[in-house]
Order: C-alpha cells, then structure tokens, then sequence
C-alpha cells in the first residue's frame, strides 16, 4: 500500500463518538486511548455492563499484518484463561471495521498510584511489586506468549490484585515478526519489541526504576545515572543491570523471580 496513502487515512480517521451504538448492542461511553493500531473505548452493553471495546485503526485494517495483529491479539486473550487479564468476550467486523470485545479491568496504573495517590516505594517494596507482577507474567510465558508492551499504562493494580491489559504487540515465541514491518528502528524499542522474553524484562526494568525513584530526593543538579543516583543495594543493581541488559541477561522468568524475591 502507498505510504503517503496510508499516512492521509491514518491523519483523517476519527474515532467513534459518545453514545455510538457498535454490533447493535455495545454503547459508545468514552474513548480510553488511541494508539497506532487501534482506538480502545469504555463501553456499555445492553445489561449496562462496563466493557472494553478496541477498534483496529482504518489504515491497519488494509494491511496483511494489521489484520493479523488484530486477530493474534483475540486469539491470545482467548488463550490467558486468567483473572489477572481481561476475559475475550467476542471479535467481530462490521461496517469494514475490525472490534474485539474483553473484560474491564478495574484498578490504577502505578503512575496514579505514585502522583495521585501519593505513594513512594522503598526497595523492598519496590520489589515486592514486581514479585506479584513477575508471577503474572510468568503465565504469559508459560504458554509460550511475550507481551512487548509491559508499559506503566498496562499495568493495573486494584488492592491487592494486579492486572495486566493491552495484548495488541504480544506476539508467540519463535514468530518471525520483523522489526522492519513494524518501523521499528531505534535501540530502545528494538529491546522492547524483540520477540524473546528477555523483552519484557526490559522494560520491567523500566517500570522498576520508575518505582524506584519515587522516593529518590536529588541532591545535585548534574545529569547522572540511575546507578550513580538510586541508593540501592548490590543485589538490587545486579538484577538491574541483567533487566536493562546491560549484562547477561535474564531467559528466563522463573530466573529473575528468584532474584528479586531475595532483593525483598
């Protein structure tokens, strides 16, 4: 497809307004994100249920692998018979565009937990959190899933349940997706998008030190890094560095477990 084509569709597009009614029972209640493959609603059903509606993005739906990616996504939520991911309720098409229907998941990203909330994590419990998260991802692996998109806005926590959402860049492993496909071309993201479990390891590393430097006081001006500024323990960097791979690192998630339950 002509990229210029693809670009016009993509800037154009709009997204379904409020009170919109979808495969003649799903009510339109608010626009939850927009991202490059898809728009995700709140929505309503004829029993006045809150669920989620996402939406393939128009130009994605003329490409071979936008479909895929669509259809890959409910056929992993159908696999993850899980509370701790959203129920697959149905996918279906209509009007020339592509719906999966899933389960609402209650609870708060660990951003609103910080700022909203005004919570700061010490290492410990900084850990701790990862330890129940790692457990979770755990069963994403365990059937041979990796997630790619392990980000603050997809990881919910609701008392003491934690949730993870959003599988539209998961992908099995040994798929031979390319990075190239998927313009993929920075550093970063390549570590973030490689399909290997390592990846989601990455940027669990993230999520780590965003939890870690909530309860970090700079005393300087000058730029430095999180291992020059974070006042961590040996162990809690070793399994840093192996998350951000900057050494060896981790294959495995029963491996990084381990580690970090002696880092609690």
């Amino acid at each position: 497809m002509n990229r210029i084509y693809s670009k016009l569709i993509e800037i154009s597009e709009k997204p379904l307004k409020a009170a919109e009614i979808v495969g003649g029972k799903y009510i339109i209640a608010d626009l939850l994100g927009k991202g490059s493959y898809g728009y995700t609603y709140l929505v309503n059903d004829q029993q006045g249920h809150l669920l989620v509606l996402k939406q393939l993005r128009k130009y994605k739906m003329l490409e071979e692998s936008g479909r895929n990616s669509f259809k890959r996504e409910a056929n992993i939520l159908k696999a993850l018979n899980s509370s701790a991911f959203p129920a697959f309720y149905e996918h279906f098409e209509e009007n020339h565009k592509q719906f999966i229907v899933m389960e609402h998941k209650k609870g708060s990203t660990f951003e609103e937990i910080i700022f909203r909330e005004n919570i700061s994590y010490t290492e410990s419990a900084a850990f701790k959190e990862l330890y129940h998260i790692l457990h979770l991802v755990k069963q994403v692996h365990d059937l041979g899933y990796i997630h790619r998109d392990l980000r603050i806005p997809n990881i919910l926590k609701n008392d003491k349940e934690y949730y993870i959402i959003d599988f539209g860049l998961a992908r099995k492993l040994g798929d031979q997706t390319s990075l190239i496909e998927e313009k993929v071309n920075h550093l970063e993201k390549q570590l973030y998008r490689e399909v290997a479990f390592k990846s989601d390891f990455y940027a669990l590393g993230h999520f780590l030190l965003f939890l870690l430097y909530s309860s970090f006081e700079p005393n300087s001006k000058k730029k430095r890094s999180w291992e020059e500024e974070l006042q961590i323990t040996p162990i809690a960097k070793k399994v840093l560095r192996k998350m951000l791979q900057l050494d060896e690192p981790y294959t495995e998630v029963q491996l990084l477990i381990n580690d970090v339950k002696e880092c609690i």
